[in-house]
């Protein structure tokens, strides 16, 4: 951050040093809690920012205090040339960490280009391993080459590698305890995403997640007593915790049961340049008209400082006053 530059502080006292960047809302898979199977309209590529577009908002963030970047779609493998952008990225000064969200169906093939472009941290989406279980969610038949992408990404050295498993109930239960299994024996930890209500063909009910509780009691029984991770970072979004013979950990992202609002430090820009304040937020902010409509780095500047200021306290996710966003998931970003 600039020494003269105010941090992002919300109203509500929330600092924000995140970035969340979504490269492409296309993806390769069609997961059945995300996304239909057929005729799925994306965004048309001339709206989808440019890697210098992306890069210039990125430098007005990092001014602005942003220090973390996430990298998200849609699947982000798909946008071409990728770690031209990552180099990009890597090669603005104050930025301290750069994180990849994929679901390692072209992992394999790319691993070494993404790590030699400077990238270190990798979380993989993976429900399941059983074949025709991830056939049945994603309805595509790519186990093994997701698979081949965490081998892949661990013989670069890539680390840590984060798996992500959607807790949907009524449908994962039986994975649980195998993912978790996984992660201790291959050194990846499991993160288990409580579903939410940002799929696109309105499906989700409150009775369709599979809460934080019940998968810890499920890995309790099916493999052993779990302890929280101590001194825990307040503004993480994973609640941590560790198996008590030493051997591996699990996270919980738990934002319909355990809402962690209350310490979000985390800013979004969508793949055709909407900024958001939340992953919920009912209203986004044009930015790409902004990129490419002449304004100066100080006029974006402070549109963002607007946005920061204007976020609200929560997503009310467990009150009658919730509403979806209009958007699913992966036109957002994850």
């Amino acid at each position: 951050m600039n020494a003269t530059a105010t941090p992002l502080i919300d109203g509500f006292g929330r600092l924000h040093d995140n970035l969340r960047i979504s490269v492409t809302d296309r993806c390769n898979i069609r997961c059945s809690y995300c996304m239909p199977e057929k005729d799925v309209h994306f965004i048309d590529r001339t709206e989808i920012l440019s890697f210098e577009e992306i890069e210039r908002f990125a430098r007005i963030a990092v001014g602005l205090g942003v220090n973390k970047i996430r990298v998200t779609g849609g699947e982000p493998l798909v946008r071409k040339d990728l770690p031209v952008l990552l180099q990009k990225l890597r090669g603005i000064e104050g930025i301290r960490d750069i994180a990849l969200t994929t679901n390692g169906v072209l992992l394999a093939e790319q691993a070494q280009a993404l790590y030699d472009a400077g990238l270190r941290r990798l979380n993989v989406h993976l429900d399941t391993l059983d074949r025709e279980r991830f056939r049945q969610i994603t309805r595509r038949d790519e186990l093994d080459r997701v698979l081949a992408g965490l081998d892949a990404a661990q013989r670069c050295g890539f680390g840590p590698i984060k798996i992500n498993a959607v807790a949907v109930k009524g449908l994962v239960e039986p994975d649980v305890v195998p993912l978790a299994r996984f992660g201790r024996e291959r050194g990846f930890e499991i993160r288990y995403i409580e579903f939410m209500p940002l799929d696109a063909q309105g499906i989700w009910d409150r009775g369709r997640v599979l809460l934080a509780d019940d998968i810890l009691k499920l890995l309790a029984d099916g493999i052993g007593p779990l302890e929280a991770v101590p001194d825990p970072d307040p503004r993480a979004p994973a609640l941590e915790y560790r198996f008590a013979d030493g051997r591996g950990a699990v996270g919980f992202i738990a934002s319909v049961s355990r809402p962690f609002c209350l310490n979000c430090n985390r800013i979004r820009i969508t793949s055709d340049g909407m900024l958001r304040y939340c992953l919920f937020a009912l209203e986004e902010t044009d930015v790409k008209s902004l990129l490419r409509g002449g304004a100066s780095n100080e006029e974006i500047a402070a549109v963002v400082r607007r946005v920061v200021s204007a976020k609200w306290l929560g997503h009310e996710i467990n009150s009658a006053k919730f509403v979806a966003p209009p958007r699913p998931m992966y036109a957002i970003g994850g």
